[in-house]
C-alpha cells in the first residue's frame, strides 16, 4: 500500500514548512504540488517529487493526488485583509480547489484529507468588540462569516463533511488562526500583521525615518500562531479521530498596537504611528478557544509571541539586508 504524502500548496509558507517538517521526520515520499513557478516556492526541496499544477483544474488534481494515501490541502488564493477584502471572487474561487480535490480522494479511494480552513469562518456578530469571548467551534453557525473568503472556507469545509457522510472520505478540517513565521510573505499586499509590522519596522530603522502606518485604531484583538505549532497541530489533527472541524490557533491574545510594542522592542527602536481607519481591519476581535483541542490531543499552540515574533523579525532582516540599495522597497502602508 503506498504512503505516499501529498502536500498541495508546498509552494507557499506553511505548505513549504509542512513538507520541510516531513522530511525532517523520516517521510520518504512526499510530492509536492502548487501553481507558482518553482522559482517562486518559499521552499523547494529536491529530494521530493515537485508539480506545477493549477488545482482548480480537475484533471491536475487527479494528477496531484493519484497513488497517494494522504493529501493535506493547504492551496488556496489568499493573503493578509488587504488581500482578501479586495479580491472577493478570486478568494471564492478556491472552492474549485477542494470540491475537485475531495473527488480525486474519492475516485481513488485516499485514506485521509485534511482541509485547512480558517478562522474567517466565524459569524461576524460574534467578533464585533475587541472584549469578546474566544471563538468556540459552534460559533460558525448561524453562518455570517468573512465575505468572500470565509464563505468560501466554511463551504469548503461542508463539502469535507459530505464527502465523509456520503462517500467514506475520511475527511480532517482545521480552522487555523493567523499563522506566521520565517519563510513566508512579508511584503506585496498578500503579507499578514505579524510579517507586514516587522517590515514596516525594519524599514523605518534602515531609512531612519521613524514612523509607522498602522491599519484601523490599533485595538483590534487577534491571536497569532507561530509556525511550529502548526505544523504540529495540523499533522496532529490529521492522525487524529476528530471528525468536526477544530481551532488550530494561539490563545495568547494581543492589540494591534501590542503587536507593535513587541516588534519595536526587538528592533531597539521607538516608532511616532499613526492610524489608518480607512484601510482594511477586519474584524474587531477575535480569539480561539482551545477547549476542544485541549479535550482531544491534550495540547494546545502553546510557543509565546514574543518568541515566534523574534525569528519571524530576523529571517525578514535578513532577507532586507541581503539586497542591494536599489532593491530596497520603500516604506508602504499595510499591516
Amino acid at each position: 500500500m503506498t504512503k505516499k504524502i501529498v502536500v498541495c500548496g508546498a509552494g507557499g509558507f506553511i505548505g513549504g514548512h509542512l513538507v520541510a517538517d516531513l522530511l525532517q521526520h523520516g517521510q520518504p515520499d512526499i510530492r509536492a504540488v502548487d501553481i507558482k513557478p518553482f522559482d517562486q516556492w518559499y521552499q523547494l526541496f529536491p529530494s521530493v517529487q515537485n508539480l506545477q499544477l493549477d488545482l482548480q483544474d480537475k484533471r491536475a488534481c487527479e494528477q496531484a493526488v493519484s497513488e497517494a494515501a494522504q493529501v493535506y490541502n493547504l492551496a488556496a488564493d489568499m493573503g493578509g485583509m488587504g488581500f482578501i477584502e479586495n479580491n472577493r471572487a478570486l478568494c471564492m474561487l478556491s472552492v474549485l480547489i477542494n470540491t475537485h480535490l475531495l473527488m480525486a480522494a474519492r475516485k481513488f479511494g485516499m485514506e485521509r484529507f485534511f482541509y485547512a480552513s480558517s478562522a474567517c469562518v466565524y459569524a461576524a456578530d460574534k467578533q464585533v468588540s475587541p472584549e469578546l469571548a474566544p471563538l468556540k467551534e459552534s460559533d460558525a453557525y448561524p453562518a455570517m462569516p468573512e465575505d468572500g473568503y470565509g464563505w468560501e472556507k466554511l463551504f469548503s469545509e461542508r463539502m469535507c463533511r459530505h464527502f465523509q457522510e456520503d462517500f467514506g472520505v475520511t475527511t480532517r478540517v482545521a480552522r487555523y488562526h493567523n499563522v506566521y513565521g520565517p519563510h513566508g510573505t512579508f511584503e506585496g499586499g498578500r503579507e499578514k500583521a505579524p510579517a507586514a509590522i516587522c517590515r514596516k519596522v525594519i524599514q523605518a530603522k534602515m531609512c531612519g525615518n521613524h514612523e509607522i502606518e498602522i491599519w484601523g485604531s490599533g485595538q483590534q484583538t487577534r491571536s497569532f500562531m507561530f509556525i511550529d505549532d502548526c505544523l504540529r497541530g495540523t499533522q496532529a489533527i490529521m492522525a487524529s479521530d476528530i471528525s468536526e472541524p477544530i481551532n488550530l490557533g494561539s490563545s495568547e491574545i494581543v492589540t494591534i498596537n501590542g503587536l507593535v510594542d513587541i516588534v519595536e522592542d526587538i528592533a531597539g527602536i521607538k516608532l511616532n504611528r499613526s492610524y489608518n481607519l480607512n484601510a482594511p481591519k477586519g474584524v474587531n476581535g477575535r480569539n480561539s478557544d482551545n477547549t476542544l483541542i485541549r479535550k482531544y490531543l491534550g495540547w494546545e499552540p502553546s510557543v509565546r509571541l514574543r518568541d515566534g515574533l523574534e525569528k519571524t523579525y530576523e529571517w525578514i532582516y535578513g532577507q532586507m539586508i541581503q539586497r542591494k540599495p536599489e532593491q530596497q522597497t520603500p516604506v508602504l502602508a499595510g499591516a
